[in-house]
């Protein structure tokens, strides 16, 4: 009878020693979710720095894309590093929800920032500024595609396509003859 109670107790001992589902959902190893963050981190003071430089000017056009940049700047530093904003009060609540995205909605979301900018105005500062922040989403995208398989697990995979698609062959030609 002891064994039965020690039983539910090891599995929420080895459930609260597990991490979080959520973790393992994305597929993203420790080193590669710190490498995007730091890209983000690094992508955001780019553009806050690159917008400064670029608001000024007399060129309304540069005006708005700097401005752009700094905005983009703002939301990388909320969503990737919120102890950066640590004075704001929905810092951490904008983080918790950036992290439950999917890593190939925040690459779209972060390739689509990055490129406004660059649309509205076409100049070397946009170009330079917004490039790290593009590649923060490119490292989000490239997350979503998953982990590389091996070529073992590839070949197999082949072989059993192949072997269905005779057999699937070889069953659907054969017909009754009219005697």
């Amino acid at each position: 009878m002891n064994s039965h109670e020690e039983q539910p107790q090891s599995d929420a001992a080895t459930a609260a020693a597990t991490p979080s589902s959520t973790d393992d959902d994305d597929g993203m190893t420790w080193w590669y979710k710190w490498l995007c963050r730091l890209a983000g981190i690094i992508g955001g003071i780019s553009c806050a720095f690159s917008g400064l430089f670029n608001c000024v000017t007399i060129h309304p056009l540069n005006i708005a894309a700097g401005v752009w940049m700094m905005l983009n700047a703002f939301v990388l530093f909320l969503c990737e590093a919120p102890f950066c904003c640590q004075f704001i009060e929905f810092a951490n609540a904008v983080s918790a929800r950036a992290d439950k995205l999917r890593p190939w909605q925040k690459g779209a979301f972060y390739c689509g920032m990055a490129i406004f900018p660059v649309i509205l105005s076409l100049t070397l500062t946009t170009l330079l500024g917004n490039a790290i922040a593009f590649a923060t989403g490119v490292l989000y995208g490239l997350s979503a595609l998953g982990k590389k398989g091996d070529a073992i697990t590839y070949a197999r995979m082949q072989q059993f396509q192949r072997k269905q698609t005779n057999e699937e062959g070889v069953t659907g030609s054969v017909e009754p003859q009219a005697v």
